[in-house]
């Protein structure tokens, strides 16, 4: 076992209890999401199903997780609705074609990016932004969802042409579905606070299912799911040209962006829980072939779950054996169950979907980063600050103005911007505190003096080709003042260094030197130590001073 499934290795054969009860609970929640997401997809429901099996077991044998359970989720789900709408050209039978190939090419993305270790490109999408879309996306979920809540017509657009449409059919909402959905809505969210470990979304699913058998809901103008296919998905490519193919490439990278994102976060935080590593690349290998195997299953999408990876822990899950349990029991599901979900009430269906997203709408999270943003450390900070904020606003805006898939590239770009942080480091001015001699920054504390005829500065970042000449600037600056011989750079924050910053401090060197000023360093880490040295820096600052206070005494004492 351990060697088809390497995270099997040192498995303790007393923990399948565990597991099978695990898989068990994750069942229950499993199904009834499956569903689900493959409405908010754009497809039959049962396409949800049919993307579990292969993924689950698949991960299985090549994620790195213990824990995480992978399926549809609400956030690809959408973005492939948006993807492929553009593709499918109204065609049903052929959007759930381009569905399955959209998880196809989605997997083949993650393989090749995972052979490549390229797990690192994750951290290209930070955390604010991701919020920031996320929460934007969950907004524009539940505002498409919100029509079936109420048992009108809705219309298509962004969340504002949503609402404005949701608004303006009110007058015909269904006078049982609105009972149904928000009761079903409300069941499964007191659940989730009272009894975090209870399915309540499969208890709202069975009670809609018994409700609208018993009173025949679906004559009282109660919409319900309809014929779900009986039986096991066709295996195999979807039924697609090379030039669908080619349309949905670019999207795909997207995708697996967000889902990589999404379920690589979740991997770590139970990772940490469960005091073990997980590998960024074998990641991508997994979500790859979790992909591939939903694809070639007439599937869809599929990424990490943190909500159902949650229950999976809650419930004692030990191994990814939990997981490969969920996988029979859905195939048990797709041959003998289906029947009892065609009397399902679209409603229900919708309140378990916005149940499930509603928790993403995390706004406390935005308002943290605004507390940042306007918390005043000083000019510097703040402005170091405001970047996050911003991005996180730009994502959310993007995603609710533009819809999905433009929101999702804003996105993208925003965490690109994000990048020019580092090209803007905080240059602090430091002095010395009377009595101990340490040495602060002049805006931190009010004792705070300065060296006469020294500036020191820290650079609280990366010197580079980004930044370099910014520090160029700030230095020759600081040079310039009256009465001021030498300029010390603390570089204990200075985490690297590359060619470009160091040829210009050796030329920034010899041009104060010309000045009478001359530039010294302290305290350097190991790595810009050694590229100071093999990159043939000047004398002057390869001979860097232990200490600032040592640096400050050489350029008073001429030493």
């Amino acid at each position: 076992m351990p060697r088809l499934f390497p995270s099997l290795r040192g498995y303790r054969w007393q923990w399948l209890g565990r597991d099978a009860v695990a898989g068990a609970t994750v069942w229950a929640v499993f199904v009834p999401e499956a569903l689900a997401y493959a409405t908010v997809a754009g497809v039959s429901p049962v396409v949800g199903l049919y993307a579990a099996p292969a993924a689950l077991i698949l991960y299985a044998v090549f994620g790195s997780s213990r824990h995480l359970v992978v399926g549809p989720m609400a956030a690809t789900a959408a973005l492939s609705a948006a993807i492929v709408g553009e593709a499918a050209g109204g065609s049903g039978t052929h959007f759930a074609a381009l569905t399955a190939a959209l998880a196809v090419t989605v997997g083949i993305a993650a393989l090749l990016a995972g052979l490549l270790r390229l797990g690192f490109l994750a951290s290209f999408i930070s955390e604010p932004v991701l919020k920031g879309f996320i929460v934007g996306l969950a907004l524009t979920i539940i505002a498409g969802q919100l029509p079936k809540l109420f048992g009108v017509e809705g219309g298509p657009g962004d969340f504002f042409e949503k609402i404005r449409a949701l608004i303006g059919d009110l007058g015909a909402t269904s006078g049982l579905t609105v009972p149904v959905g928000a009761g079903s809505l409300l069941l499964i969210l007191v659940l989730k606070r009272t009894a975090p470990v209870v399915p309540g979304s499969l208890i709202a699913v069975a009670l809609g299912i018994a409700v609208a058998a018993a009173f025949d809901l679906e004559r009282h103008g109660v919409a319900v799911v309809g014929d779900i296919d009986t039986g096991l998905p066709s295996f195999g490519f979807p039924d697609v040209s090379l030039n669908d193919l080619g349309g949905l490439a670019a999207g795909s990278v997207g995708v697996l962006l967000v889902a990589f994102a999404e379920g690589l976060g979740a991997a770590k935080n139970y990772a940490v829980r469960g005091h073990y590593e997980v590998d960024a690349d074998r990641e991508l290998i997994g979500l790859g072939a979790a992909g591939l195997g939903a694809g070639l299953s007439s599937g869809m999408v599929v990424n990490g779950s943190l909500s159902k990876t949650a229950v999976n822990w809650a419930a004692g899950a030990r191994s990814q054996l939990s997981g490969v349990f969920v996988a029979p029991l859905t195939v048990i599901t797709l041959l003998f169950l289906t029947g009892l979900f065609e009397k399902l009430p679209e409603a229900v269906l919708a309140g378990v979907v916005i149940a499930a997203v509603v928790e993403l709408v995390d706004l406390a999270s935005l308002a943290a980063l605004h507390r940042v943003f306007t918390r005043r450390l000083g000019q510097d900070y703040g402005v170091a600050a405001r970047p996050d904020f911003l991005a996180a606003v730009a994502a959310l805006l993007g995603v609710l103005v533009f819809d999905t898939l433009p929101g999702l590239f804003i996105g993208i770009g925003a965490s690109l911007l994000l990048l020019h942080r580092s090209s803007r480091p905080v240059v602090s001015e430091l002095g010395q505190l009377p009595g101990n001699g340490h040495f602060t920054a002049l805006d931190r504390h009010r004792d705070t003096r300065r060296i006469p005829g020294v500036v020191v500065l820290r650079v609280e970042g990366g010197i580079y080709f980004a930044n370099a000449e910014r520090i160029r600037s700030t230095v020759r600056k600081a040079a310039g003042s009256d009465g001021v011989t030498a300029v010390v750079i603390d570089a204990e924050t200075v985490p690297f260094i590359d060619v470009s910053a160091v040829r210009m401090l050796d030329q920034l060197a010899g041009e104060l030197e010309g000045r009478g000023v001359r530039l010294l360093l302290a305290r350097d880490v190991g790595q810009v130590r050694d590229v100071l040295r093999t990159a043939d820096a000047g004398a002057e600052l390869r001979h860097v001073h232990p200490t600032v206070r040592e640096a400050v005494e050489a350029a008073r004492t001429g030493t």
